[in-house]
Formats: C-alpha cells, structure tokens, sequence
C-alpha cells in the first residue's frame, strides 16, 4: 500500500482543529453529461445499491446510465439557482455560518463542507485541511437518522483517504443526531413560523428519504431514528397522533422501500376528503433536489389533482439561526478536550502579545 509523500514534520507546531460539514452531493450543472458522472459515482456505492456487482452493473450501464440522466438533468433544471445547486449552495451557506458561530463561542477552527458524490470531495478537502497544518477533524454528517447507505458512506470516503496517508490526523465522527434537543427545537420553530403565517393544515405529513425495506431487516437503524425523530417533533409541536403522519420518499427501483411512500400517502388523504396538508422533511437539513423538486413541485402537483386544495411545503432547515445554534452546540460538544479556544494556542497567543506591545501595552 502506497501512501503519500509527507512534508517534513515540524515539532512544536501548535495543533489546528477542522470541522468538515459532509453531505450527499449534487452535479456540477443541470446537464445529462454532469448527471451521468454524478450517478455514476453515487449509484456505484455498494453502501448505496447493496447488489451483488455482476448483476448490478450491467443494469446500471446498460440500463440507469444511458438513459436516466436527461430525465434527471430536466428536473435539477426546475431548481436550479443563479448561484447553481441549491443544495450545494445551502451546505456552503451553513459550514460558513457554523464557523461565525463557534468563532463568536472561542473556538478557533477551520469550518468547510465536502460532498460525498461530486465536487468537492470528501479527500480533496481533508487534503487541503491537511496541507494547511490541520492535525485534528471532526466530521459532521448532514444526515440526522444514521444510515449505512449515508452516514456510513461518509466514513468509507474518509477512511479511503487516510489509506493514502502516512501521518493521519485525528478523527473524530458524529454518527447521528436524531434526537438531539437543539435540532427538534429548531425543527418545531420552522413549523411553527410556517403556521403563524399561513395557519396550520388538517395533517403534518413527515416525509423522510426512503431506503429499502431490507436494510431495515438487517439491522439498519433508520427506520426506528426517523419515527423517533417524528415522535419529538410532534410532541415539541403538541400534535395528537391523528394529527401527523410519516411517510418515505424518493423510491428507486422495483424493490419494495420503506411504507408508506409519501405520494401514495397524499392521494389517499385527498380521497379521504383531507383538503389542506403541510408537509415537511426532518431528514434534509438542506433543502435540495428531494425536497424542492420531488416534493415542492411534484408532490404539490399530485396532491392537488387528487382532489386536495392546499399544499403547503415547509423549507428545510437552512440557514435559520435556531439550527446554526444547535449545530454549534453539537460541535462544541464532540470538540471537547481538544485545543480549539485562542487562550490554547501558543501561536496564537504570541501573536496577539506582539500586536499588543506594537500598540503600545507594556512590556
């Protein structure tokens, strides 16, 4: 095994502490050439497609790949930006606003967002961390339920980097928040904001990104997060249980997926009389192609021709405040005992006591 030159190592360099903020991934451009390198490279993840690679892979390039990234690029077209993605814009949005905040709690880290498919990816980030003197990471996945085919997929791409590297830094990783207080607080204030403007709907409808059913046979804990995750929400928002429902969406293939699927679930409610539903999505902490396309546009669109009259989608986390908060705090408790506060840091200490004598403090 081949590992990477190492620059010469220097003693008594003060230790720099990174946050790396990891999401999915988005193409480059609303195009079938960007999504057919996108799909690629997503759908050839054994964590993501659990198919034996002889029989998967003359589906995917026989089948997947010459045909469904026209269709694909079509939709990403509907949510495209002026600044491109909307997901990839979010995640920027959020890895700056992470450091403001831990920057104004002390910490000094270095904050940056990574994709696991596309660019920037996951190892060319932790490379420029590295070549930077960063010798501590903390990596911060943007999936709240833990997953095998998400949050594991992140720690596959990062444990492939470090094979190529001699002098590793630190790791650390958060495998879920879920549950975590901060995020469901800041959960209920988005729906709630989103009731005081527009009133609340007959039924909150909780669709989270599906999975095969199998993974949940096996093991994967998901299934059991998502409706933890849904059950804090709805207590947060005093919802009885005939008052919301979860759902999954974004099925793929002909497998059968985690139930009930969410736009099944809508036609239903609208056949059943149910006029005015909210729908939001608690696994997103960014508003994306699922969310914005799939459910915005599409599942509004189903909703209303089955007979329903208001569709309501409440944005994803984002850029609130309340989320920036618990995203820090969340940081701030996995960063615990390592160097990150400026009283810590020798280089730094140095360096203010010389901008203070040049100011003319004594000596």
């Amino acid at each position: 095994m081949a590992t990477q030159p190492e620059p010469p190592f220097v003693h008594g360099r003060a230790p720099r502490c990174a946050v790396l903020l990891c999401n999915l991934g988005t193409p480059e451009a609303p195009s079938a050439a960007a999504l057919r390198r996108y799909l690629a490279e997503f759908l050839s993840d054994p964590r993501v497609v659990e198919i034996p690679r002889l029989l998967w892979w003359p589906i995917l390039h026989g089948i997947i790949l010459p045909f469904r990234p026209a269709k694909s690029a079509a939709k990403y077209a509907r949510i495209w930006g002026p600044q491109g993605s909307p997901l990839k814009v979010w995640s920027q949005t959020q890895a700056t606003l992470l450091h403001g905040y831990l920057g104004e709690r002390g910490h000094q880290v270095q904050v940056r967002y990574a994709m696991r498919y596309g660019q920037p990816s996951i190892a060319s980030v932790l490379d420029e961390l590295k070549a930077q003197g960063v010798t501590r990471v903390l990596i911060v996945p943007a999936y709240p339920q833990y997953s095998g085919s998400t949050s594991a997929s992140v720690f596959d791409a990062v444990a492939r980097w470090g094979l190529q590297i001699r002098h590793l830094p630190e790791l650390r990783f958060i495998n879920r928040y879920h549950d975590d207080p901060g995020y469901i607080a800041a959960l209920a204030k988005k729906v709630r904001a989103h009731w005081l403007q527009h009133g609340p709907g007959e039924l909150l409808l909780m669709s989270f990104h599906g999975v095969p059913r199998r993974t949940l046979e096996l093991g994967d804990p998901y299934h059991c997060e998502c409706l933890k995750t849904a059950r804090l929400l709805a207590e947060k928002l005093g919802l009885p249980p005939d008052r919301y429902q979860v759902t999954f969406q974004s099925r793929f293939g002909r497998a059968e997926w985690l139930q009930p699927y969410t736009e099944p679930t809508l036609v239903a409610l609208a056949q059943r009389g149910v006029k005015k539903v909210d729908l939001v999505c608690p696994g997103f902490i960014c508003d994306c192609l699922e969310t914005l396309e799939e459910i915005k546009l599409e599942a509004r669109a189903t909703f209303l021709q089955a007979g329903g009259e208001q569709f309501h989608y409440i944005d994803c986390l984002n850029d609130s405040p309340d989320w920036l908060r618990a995203l820090t705090d969340l940081c701030e408790r996995h960063l615990q005992g390592w160097p990150t506060r400026q009283a810590d840091d020798p280089m730094e200490l140095q360096a203010s006591r010389q901008r203070a004598l040049a100011l003319g403090a004594p000596d």
